[in-house]
């Protein structure tokens, strides 16, 4: 259980190693160390669901003479909710290069104190201007998020629970969007508290929450995979020692041995050209795979969540201060999907649970705009029509971000994420909300069905793809899926040895992982 050196030296790459970490990792029973990843690393999507859900909520408040700031309705859900994807995505390519050459750990603390501060100089928002600026740059943080939580969770989570946590821990979006809805409530009750004062409360809590995050996130080490890589062998070996020491303590029992090595030449950095030859051309099908899901859930959310309540208000007469409750009875529904679906991931399979996912959920949403435009639903049926799609929608989004994180080889991770999130996200929660906020908004039914409609006819498409193009990632090994550009290719199918072999993996073939005997 240790790394052996072989002193192979080379100015490009450094030395050569043989490694058992990644199978040590993989082999490990669920403990309460994973619990702590999962708290420190995942509950940030928690904040950015309370984020993007207050302000949608309280956007007729924001807009209202008394508020403080005099900004208009619309330049928040559309302005403003393009600023701050625009801040996500940029913010992901800027931070996602920074992950993959400087560590998982320095950007995830990073990005989270960029976030922090963000949110808290929004709260002071006077001008149009400095709301907008901070609403950039609370997006900015939120994207390099993206790119250094997931890939340090997929490289520290074991290989047989890797998709259900990864689905879970992205689907925690909506337990802040619930609290978000909820919040909002109380911060358009002008009873409790001022019109100028509310709306500020919430960014300043968001900002708290992120502080107590912060604190919790100095006990996560860096991913022992990304120090191998990178020359830190030593350090690697040490922290996967004290993981071990602990799940022994806590099971009472000794672990396995590992099974498989990985030989691999050390190297700083990886080039640009390197990413772009990997992901474009080795990996150009699972390119395609990538973007397909990311822009189908990013058009299907923002059909439906941009303008939600205007669609409220303008239809049914809901009042805007009672629209935070039927937020929040989608929000649950939404956070149900991935909690009781994810284990799927792991068990049926990548390929069938994707594909299903966003066919049912863009075949569900094509229903739901049949029966808008024959008027047949009021805010009630409507409500509960979203909770439907959402459930499978959520479900499939998460797996968009499961997928590309781990579908890439371990050099190219970060930015991998990072790219996939930044284009499909920019096609759709960029030109999204622009697109939506004006068919929503327009108070006619047909422009509503079309919006919706759109969605849910890219969401289908994304799912064929799937169908076609989805890897068999379940239970195998990050370096069997896609092999470590730093890989000895003689070596490097020894990785997870003694594994039956997945049926039907065109792209990075290899053994997979037993069964998982039991789920988190």
């Amino acid at each position: 259980m240790s790394a052996a050196e072989t002193p192979v030296p080379s100015p490009r790459t450094g030395r050569t190693i043989t490694t058992d970490i990644p199978a040590r990792l993989d082999r490990l029973p669920w403990s309460r160390w994973h619990w702590t990843i999962v708290v420190g690393l995942g509950t940030v999507w928690i904040l950015d669901g309370l984020e993007v859900t207050v302000v949608g909520n309280i956007a007729s408040r924001l807009a209202e003479p008394g508020s403080g700031l005099a900004i208009s309705s619309g330049q928040i859900t559309g302005t403003a909710a393009a600023l701050y994807v625009a801040g996500a995505c940029l913010g992901a390519l800027f931070w996602g290069r920074l992950t993959d050459r400087f560590g998982r750990k320095k950007l995830f603390m990073i990005t989270l104190a960029v976030y922090l501060a963000a949110t808290a100089l929004t709260a002071v928002s006077w001008e149009a201007w400095w709301f907008f600026l901070f609403r950039f740059l609370t997006g900015f943080g939120i994207g390099g998020e993206y790119a250094a939580i997931n890939s340090a969770i997929d490289e520290l989570i074991p290989a047989h629970y890797r998709g259900r946590v990864d689905l879970i821990i992205n689907g925690s979006f909506w337990l802040g969007a619930v609290g978000g809805s909820l919040l909002s409530i109380v911060a358009l009750n002008t009873n409790l508290l001022a019109a100028n004062v509310g709306w500020r409360l919430t960014f300043a809590l968001g900002a708290v929450l992120a502080l107590v995050i912060l604190l919790v996130r100095r006990h996560v080490p860096e991913s022992p995979r990304w120090l191998l890589i990178h020359g830190r062998d030593r350090e690697a070996q040490e922290i996967v020692s004290d993981i071990e020491r602990r799940v022994e303590g806590e099971k009472g029992v000794r672990l396995p041995e590992p099974e498989g090595e990985l030989e691999i030449h050390q190297r700083k950095s990886v080039t640009f050209l390197e990413i772009a030859r990997t992901v474009f051309g080795r990996y150009r099908r699972r390119a395609v795979l990538g973007f397909s899901l990311f822009i189908g859930q990013a058009f299907l959310y923002n059909a439906i969540t941009f303008g939600f309540g205007a669609i409220l208000t303008k239809f049914f007469d809901v009042p805007s201060d009672h629209t935070g409750y039927y937020f929040a009875v989608i929000a649950v529904g939404n956070f149900c999907g991935p909690l009781l679906l994810g284990h799927l991931f792991d068990t049926v399979g990548r390929r069938v649970m994707i594909s299903s996912t966003y066919l049912l959920s863009g075949l569900l949403l094509f229903g739901t705009a049949w029966l808008f435009d024959r008027g047949s639903l009021s805010a009630d049926t409507l409500t509960a029509c979203w909770c439907a799609v959402l459930f499978f929608a959520s479900a499939g989004a998460s797996s968009a971000y499961l997928t590309v994180s781990e579908i890439f080889p371990m050099e190219t991770r970060a930015m991998s994420i990072a790219f996939f999130y930044a284009l499909g996200t920019a096609a759709g929660g960029i030109s999204g909300p622009l697109l939506f906020a004006d068919l929503t908004g327009t108070g006619k039914v047909g422009d509503t069905v079309l919006a919706f409609s759109i969605g849910a006819a890219l969401m289908c498409a994304a799912g064929l793809v799937a169908a076609a193009l989805a890897v068999r990632a379940e239970r195998r090994s990050l370096e069997d899926i896609a092999r470590p550009l730093t890989a000895v290719a003689s070596r490097a199918r020894e990785a997870t040895r003694g594994a039956r072999p997945a049926p039907g993996t065109q792209e990075g073939r290899g053994p997979a992982a037993p069964p998982a005997p039991s789920r988190p």
